[in-house]
């Protein structure tokens, strides 16, 4: 599975990467604009979702559970400074999709008891497009929380993220995670809607 993050460049707006990660055929798209305002997202979210249920792709909405319960988007996704998984659950009850960011084992076991329904997990390499990092898992950190997972019976998908390339993705696939999340590498390629298509297959040879 492929997930978009959305993010933005001088060429691109968000929206124009949640449209071409749509036409390539990704149908996961998660909006994540970290430093706006609620009303400066609202309208980015509205136009995204309406794109989303055209391609019949999930929307998540990154650290808004306000907004996402408003709106009637799909989920949200949950990153180490937001709300927690547990509290979140609770103010959205069981149909919306939550996921949660993790680094480590106890981060993942967290999650799992507070009721996640997936795990990005990361960051894979360095990545430019998110601040304050923790530290990179590399494919043996994968290996290595994948088999802790399967020793505590947590069957949760596990998504790999940040700063993923093609040239990554069969390498990572075959360490069991349950996907890939990419931003940068669909936004630097000079034909975004190939490299999505590119990507999806690449995820989905292993």
């Amino acid at each position: 599975m492929l997930q978009y993050i959305s993010h933005y460049t001088d060429r691109y707006t968000y929206l124009d990467g949640i449209r071409m990660a749509l036409e390539g055929g990704c149908r996961w798209v998660q909006l994540r604009m970290k430093d706006a305002a609620d009303a400066e997202v609202r309208p980015v979210a509205l136009e995204a979702m309406r794109l989303c249920r055209e391609h019949r792709a999930t929307f998540i909405i990154d650290d808004r559970v306000a907004l996402v319960k408003e709106l009637g988007a799909d989920g949200v996704h949950l990153g180490k400074n937001d709300m927690p998984v547990a509290e979140a659950r609770k103010l959205l009850g069981r149909q919306f999709i939550i996921g949660g960011t993790a680094n480590t084992f106890e981060d993942i076991l967290l999650h799992y008891q507070s009721s996640a329904d997936y795990i990005g997990c990361g960051p894979f390499r360095f990545t430019t497009t998110k601040e304050k990092l923790a530290p990179v898992l590399g494919l043996e950190g994968y290996q290595s929380l994948l088999a802790r997972m399967r020793e505590a019976k947590i069957q949760l998908p596990l998504v790999a993220i940040g700063g993923i390339t093609a040239e990554d993705i069969p390498a990572l696939m075959l360490t069991g995670v349950s996907g890939i999340a990419v931003s940068g590498a669909v936004l630097r390629a000079q034909d975004p809607v190939a490299e999505v298509k590119q990507l999806i297959r690449l995820t989905q040879e292993i």
